[in-house]
């Protein structure tokens, strides 16, 4: 299945079940999920971090790179989806919101092609 075949609330019950089966749940609470997203993340810069921009998109030139880069994805996600779950944030609501503030924030006419005003 793809992202176009799987809801996020699949893939919440998924990464659920899979830490029910395993009695986890005593360890996702949103302090260590927190933190584990921001390591996860730390491990996706490190592959990334003396590449120049334009090197760093050829990752995805090279198969065995390009593996270790969507494990690192991948471990960003399920943690994120678990931090989710141990707080009940419907992440869709919260991401949609966030992206009327985005909108609001960042007027397309003003910031096309620059990010700083």
């Amino acid at each position: 299945m793809n992202d176009r075949e799987t809801s996020v609330a699949a893939l919440r019950e998924e990464i659920g079940a899979f830490v029910k089966e395993r009695d986890w749940e005593q360890f996702h609470n949103p302090k260590n999920l927190s933190m584990a997203i921001a390591i996860e993340a730390a491990e996706l810069m490190e592959h990334f971090q003396w590449l120049e921009t334009g090197p760093s998109r050829e990752v995805r030139l090279s198969p065995d790179d390009l593996q270790q880069v969507r494990e690192e994805l991948a471990d960003i996600l399920a943690f994120t989806l678990s931090f989710a779950n141990a707080l009940d944030i419907d992440i869709t609501t919260a991401f949609r919101e966030k992206m009327i503030k985005n909108a609001k924030k960042y007027p397309a006419a003003e910031f096309q092609g620059k990010f700083r005003r």
